[in-house]
């Protein structure tokens, strides 16, 4: 009897201590969407992300700017140095607060969360606003999506003269000033 109660006690303990989830970046992506010549797009993401949601509802999200993937090396080279800057700015982070409370989510059930974004991209922070769908993961854990595509411009974050470098040694007609960006994160819990 006693070490059925210590054993039911310790899993207990391990279900109500996951204060805090670490993301898991295998499972998760952020991509965005570019457009050049007016007429053709295309899809890029980033390999490498890290980030975390804490008991007290701070989320981050740190991207490394040098794993943009577009497909083409010589692309990829150019977006690091001449958009990004990234031997100056590595990468760009993004925080909110969140209603823990409110992500007490039962396997599949989801909810949808009006956050304001504090994004830091080129040495630049400006606030956001989105909205979330969070939902419940079988093991604690919880998947993020954007309801809609966040849209960055590069006007706001200062990256207008990268976007024309980029236009000029591609010799395009033109590329999209704003782009959207789409998340799916994946955050698994963490045992203390």
């Amino acid at each position: 009897m006693k070490r059925c109660a210590v054993v039911l006690w310790a899993c207990l303990s391990a279900q109500f201590c996951w204060a805090d989830w670490a993301l898991d970046s295998a499972a998760s992506s952020v991509q965005f969407i570019s457009v050049k010549n007016a007429t053709v797009t295309e899809v890029h993401h980033f390999t490498q992300l890290q980030g975390s949601l804490d008991a007290a509802g701070q989320a981050q999200l740190q991207i490394d700017l040098a794993s943009v993937e577009t497909g083409i090396p010589i692309r990829n080279e150019r977006m690091q140095k001449m958009l990004f800057n990234t031997a100056k700015f590595a990468t760009a982070e993004v925080t909110a607060q969140v209603d823990v409370a409110g992500l007490k989510l039962r396997p599949g059930e989801y909810r949808d969360l009006p956050l304001t974004l504090s994004v830091s991209l080129h040495g630049i922070s400006k606030s956001l606003p989105v909205t979330c769908r969070v939902t419940g993961l079988s093991d604690g854990g919880l998947s993020v999506i954007n309801r809609s595509p966040v849209l960055i411009s590069a006007a706001d974050f200062g990256l207008q003269a990268g976007v024309q470098a980029l236009q000029a040694v591609a010799k395009l007609n033109s590329i999209a000033a704003q782009v959207p960006v789409n998340v799916m994160l994946v955050f698994r819990p963490m045992t203390q």
